[in-house]
């Protein structure tokens, strides 16, 4: 097994500053952070986007923001807008819902379409676009076929939780991700991640990126009892 040091794993991480009772001056105090662990990015709420950009202008830390969050049901026309937006305001990359209720129906050409929209307007502005399954209410042969439509769509990272469901990335769903679409896009665990020890297994099992709140705590060998 790899040894990773602090820094790898940090450069892996979307720090998540999500959460509805977070104020401005925990923006702040979580954008320095990023800042010293040199994170991925900040996952930070739409309305945050400007602010958070302004402040890491030229830095190697990306903001990143979440879209129809957290149960993806948003028309087409109002995700492609949200994106529009964010994006205007600085957004690197955009961490997008999937509309959970339009898979679980079987109306799958929607869900590709409603993907694909939002890909190309991210694509047209050099932005990334992480997919969220919410794996959690979906099965792992269902899992599967999020992947593929995610990857048909032309979105850059299949992601598996908001973090605000019922449960979270787990080692099953990360292993069919891998299986599926490993190598061809990225895969990104989120949500429950509260250990160092968590945070390098899924790195082994082939995740490329790390959706993780308590970053502090993991970086530095604790255990977090956070929720995301």
């Amino acid at each position: 097994m790899k040894k990773y040091t602090i820094a790898e794993v940090a450069s892996t991480i979307d720090h998540a500053v999500l959460k509805p009772e977070q104020t401005e001056a925990d923006l702040l105090e979580n954008i320095e952070l990023c800042r010293k662990y040199g994170t991925a990015s900040i996952c930070v709420r739409p309305s945050d986007v400007r602010l958070a950009a302004g402040l890491l202008a030229g830095s190697p830390v990306m903001v990143s923001t979440v879209l129809s969050f957290p149960h993806g049901a948003d028309t087409t026309p109002a995700k492609v807008f949200q994106a529009q937006q964010a994006i205007a305001d600085g957004v690197q990359e955009i961490d997008m819902v999937m509309n959970i209720g339009q898979f679980l129906s079987g109306n799958f050409d929607y869900v590709l379409n409603d993907i694909k929209a939002v890909a190309e307007t991210a694509h047209a502005a050099n932005v990334a676009l992480k997919v969220i399954q919410e794996s959690c209410f979906l099965t792992l042969d269902q899992v599967a076929e999020a992947c593929e439509i995610t990857l048909k769509a032309g979105a850059d990272y299949v992601k598996t939780s908001t973090g605000f469901g019922p449960s979270s990335a787990t080692p099953e769903i990360i292993g069919i991700m891998v299986k599926t679409v490993g190598g061809q896009i990225g895969i990104k665990a989120s949500g429950g991640i509260r250990t160092w020890e968590q945070a390098v297994a899924y790195l082994e099992q082939g995740a490329t990126r790390l959706g993780i709140g308590a970053t502090r705590t993991v970086l530095e060998g604790g255990v977090s009892s956070d929720a995301y």
